[in-house]
């Protein structure tokens, strides 16, 4: 696995062009593989998040295979810098030990599965307030392998995306989780870490990031 961090110029019209819609995002973030390199492997798949920091707009990838992201930095980049760089994920992966404390960031999609109707097949409906995210959340860590300070927790960057897909509309309520987490699993951790957390991992959600 690899993790990238590729540095976006948000004031260029073809970055502006990508953040509007996760669905474009998320082709852009395919062309920085050949085609036999996009499908997911045991060893993880492709995930993606836009972080956006003060007056920094970062990607972020984890892959099984190295990017490269030419193309896309080309459209949205910062011209005549190089501003991203790849780096083995393995190393961290590996070194994961129950009991370790890490600052985390997750972009996710917290949802639930409800039937509509009796007798309906149930339909995958996004929470959309504060506490329903936030429960949404505690059921992921203990699936996951981490705890984390409740108190510590911070929700934010709430969003509703409507975009196009293949002439149907889709409507995603994203969130941005924050805080502090202990390793309980190492294994399942690694496993968050690589496959994601969540649905709608093509277009910018389930990626969970660590950092000391």
């Amino acid at each position: 696995m690899y993790l990238t961090q590729i540095e976006i110029n948000p004031k260029r019209r073809g970055t502006r062009h990508l953040l509007a819609s996760p669905q474009r995002m998320h082709a852009a973030v395919l062309a920085c593989f050949p085609a036999d390199e996009r499908a997911a492997t045991a060893g993880g798949r492709v995930l993606w998040r836009v972080d956006q920091r003060d007056d920094r707009t970062l990607l972020y990838l984890a892959s099984p295979h190295s990017p490269d992201p030419t193309v896309l930095v080309e459209q949205a980049g910062w011209e005549g810098k190089t501003t991203w760089r790849t780096l083995p994920y393995q190393p961290l992966l590996e070194r994961l030990a129950a009991g370790e404390t890490w600052a985390f960031r997750l972009a996710a999609n917290p949802v639930r599965n409800k039937a509509l109707k009796p007798g309906e097949r149930s339909k995958r409906l996004g929470h959309v307030t504060v506490a329903h995210q936030q429960d949404w959340f505690v059921r992921q860590a203990e699936r996951h392998g981490f705890s984390f300070e409740e108190l510590a927790l911070v929700v934010r960057d709430r969003k509703t995306w409507t975009f196009n897909r293949e002439g149907s509309m889709v409507t995603l309520a994203t969130a941005v989780f924050e805080g502090r987490l202990t390793v309980t699993d190492p294994e399942a951790l690694r496993a968050a870490l690589t496959h994601g957390i969540g649905p709608a991992k093509g277009y910018g959600c389930g990626l969970l990031t660590l950092a000391r």
